[in-house]
């Protein structure tokens, strides 16, 4: 157990100043700052975006309990293009008739005094105004497992909804794997047939735990060495199965066990700690590991996939994605390799695009900054925010989504170029006619996770480093 100072309110607070953090870097209530991008989870909410603006159907989001399904809930809530329109529901208990009234409720339909059939009759007729206005409606229902029989049959009516050529309401729901149980009943067939695309929350690996605990820390505001060992790290993520709500649970015990001890980094004798004081119950264990991997990455590759033979991509994230460092991961694509960029002069200095396919976001923010440097008088400045090695593809893509509140994605380029022997991705922030404005620009440049050190760039010093020697 930890010691009775450990769960002391002013020792928590202490906590916090003892490793020079502005906020507690492992709380598990989900806070949309603190969404983690890697591990697919980035490239998951990238492909429900596209699922839910381009497709109609259900789609179903399981994942185990503490696996991030309420958080990836939230930040589809934030995420989403502000022509969707968002029908939150939180408690799976409703009756049939609670969740009609609630739908109603969140699109302000007056609620007709009468028959069941006026209030679905107000339903379709709010539902055809709205997407005669160019928008949509998505209900998102969290904990969907918990959903009796009559009411997921409810769900099934309402996504009859319809006009005479498209669905009036997306319906997005999120449970744990007993959803997957209760859809295979024969009375539950119908309401399966309509779910067009399965998504799987899956634990995060102990590679994956190394990262995210190095994320969190810094999103917290601690910018010391690591904090965690290798050995607490492979404690960690054997204690939590890769549940982040029992890696956040250990991660928090034990950095209130290494304050109460005195000590600046969290070893094994601290989670050792935690995991006593934690009383985790056992993880039932539903899936092999390697077919668990393999069936979500298929299912966020086909998504992927769609968007890049329709010509188009979700409208969210990377304008626009988020997904680090392995840390924050957020792609749409499988990582590519590099191939010359047509039209380019052939020199190996020259930017080069993704995979030698003309696809996915970063590609396009590729191609528009090669189109933005042909126009762009070399008088103007530019501020660096990212310099990273060619392969980080995944990297630049986490940077460009965590970061999407203090830069205007708008203003976000991304360059490749080869130096050195070697490919290279930088992301420049801005256009501005002066060195002075752009020290100003910086000057009030909020703070970037991660951390680096921004600074102002001539695009006349940027358009030499990409031409031949």
């Amino acid at each position: 157990m930890l010691p009775p100072r450990a769960s002391d309110s002013v020792g928590g607070m202490m906590y916090l100043d003892h490793f020079g953090m502005q906020q507690a870097p492992f709380r598990i209530t989900p806070h949309t700052e603190f969404f983690f991008a890697g591990a697919d989870r980035g490239a998951m909410l990238e492909a429900l975006i596209y699922a839910i603006t381009h497709d109609e159907g259900i789609v179903k989001v399981s994942g185990e309990v503490g696996s991030g399904k309420t958080m990836l809930c939230r930040m589809l809530l934030e995420k989403l293009p502000q022509r969707v329109e968002t029908v939150y529901l939180a408690n799976p208990m409703l009756s049939r008739d609670e969740i009609l009234f609630a739908v109603a409720a969140d699109l302000q339909i007056p609620l007709p005094e009468g028959s069941r059939h006026l209030l679905l009759r107000s339903l379709q007729e709010r539902l055809l105004e709205i997407y005669a206005a160019g928008r949509q409606v998505v209900v998102l229902i969290d904990e969907a497992h918990a959903m009796p029989p009559e009411a997921l049959e409810e769900i099934r009516l309402l996504s009859n909804l319809e006009s005479s050529r498209h669905k009036l309401l997306q319906i997005v729901l999120f449970g744990q794997p007993e959803l997957d149980q209760h859809l295979r009943a024969v009375a539950m067939r119908q309401l399966k047939e309509r779910i067009t695309h399965h998504f799987r929350l899956l634990p995060l690996r102990r590679k994956d735990i190394a990262v995210y605990l190095t994320f969190r820390l810094r999103a917290a505001g601690y910018r010391g060495p690591d904090l965690f060992t290798k050995g607490a790290i492979r404690l960690i993520s054997k204690a939590s199965g890769g549940l982040t709500r029992r890696v956040n649970i250990v991660a928090n015990k034990a950095l209130l066990a290494a304050y109460c001890e005195g000590v600046h980094q969290i070893g094994g004798r601290e989670v050792r700690a935690a995991m006593r004081d934690a009383q985790f119950s056992p993880i039932a264990r539903r899936l092999p590991g390697r077919w668990r991997w393999a069936a979500t990455t298929a299912s966020v590759c086909a998504i992927a996939g769609m968007a890049y033979l329709a010509g188009d991509r979700p409208a969210a994230i990377l304008p626009a994605a988020e997904i680090g460092s392995a840390a924050a991961g957020e792609v749409l694509a499988p990582d590519p390799s590099t191939s010359a960029m047509r039209g380019g002069t052939g020199s190996p200095n020259t930017l080069v695009t993704l995979a030698g396919e003309r696809r996915g976001p970063l590609w396009e923010r590729i191609a528009a900054t090669e189109e933005w440097l042909r126009k762009t008088p070399d008088s103007h400045h530019v501020i660096q925010v990212l310099v990273t090695d060619g392969g980080n593809q995944r990297e630049v893509a986490a940077f460009i989504a965590r970061n999407a509140r203090t830069l205007d994605p708008r203003q976000v380029r991304v360059y490749r170029v080869q130096q050195g022997g070697g490919d290279r991705l930088g992301v420049i922030y801005g256009d501005y006619a002066s060195r002075e404005e752009a020290n100003a620009a910086l000057a009030k440049l909020g703070d970037l996770t991660p951390a680096g050190r921004p600074y102002v760039r001539a695009v006349a010093r940027l358009r030499s480093s990409r031409s031949p020697a």
